[in-house]
């Protein structure tokens, strides 16, 4: 297998969104959609997360609310989470740091769909990584992405040279 990875040839792998989602957990998201802005919608999805915390659907309706919330410390941990469940799923020992030629390809024997949602959520932790400030940390991210994404499907290569422009433009620290 090639060392990158047509990222937009999904097939018909089952993506994350179309994993079912028990009935109980499924109701507090809708409640929360609807309840949004008001402490319980947190509440609701805190909920759903007890009653199914590997449920990817749980993860991603919190990690948007916090995001939209601006909550970005929060939203990073459910990006976090979401690595690490996603990880296991496709058996990725060493998670995203373990990425590369060989378990790429391994990864997305088991799910192109999994692999493609791994890798979202990394470029989501990047985001949020450089929201805060991180930016060596993002950017370590970022490239794990640009590595392995031939076609740059999931847009990392623009945020790496906005990153680098910003840093080209920067004054030099005073000694």
């Amino acid at each position: 297998m090639a060392d990158r990875l047509e990222l937009l040839e999904l097939g018909d792998d089952v993506l994350y969104f179309d994993e079912p989602c028990p009935p109980r957990v499924a109701a507090q998201i809708d409640a929360a959609a609807h309840d949004y802005g008001q402490p319980v919608a947190e509440q609701r999805l805190l909920y759903a997360y007890f009653l199914a915390p590997e449920q990817l659907s749980v993860l991603v309706a919190l990690y948007r609310y916090y995001f939209y919330q601006h909550r970005l410390e929060d939203a990073l941990v459910v990006a976090e989470r979401a690595l690490e469940v996603s990880a296991r799923r496709l058996q990725l020992v060493g998670g995203w740091r373990s990425l590369g030629p060989h378990t790429l390809g391994e990864a997305a024997m088991r799910s192109m769909g999994m692999l493609r949602f791994h890798l979202l959520a990394l470029k989501g932790s990047a985001v949020i990584l450089l929201r805060l400030g991180r930016v060596s940390e993002a950017c370590t991210r970022l490239r794990t992405i640009a590595q392995v994404d031939l076609r740059d499907a999931l847009g990392a290569l623009p945020l790496l040279e906005v990153v680098d422009r910003q840093s080209a433009a920067a004054p030099e620290p005073l000694d």
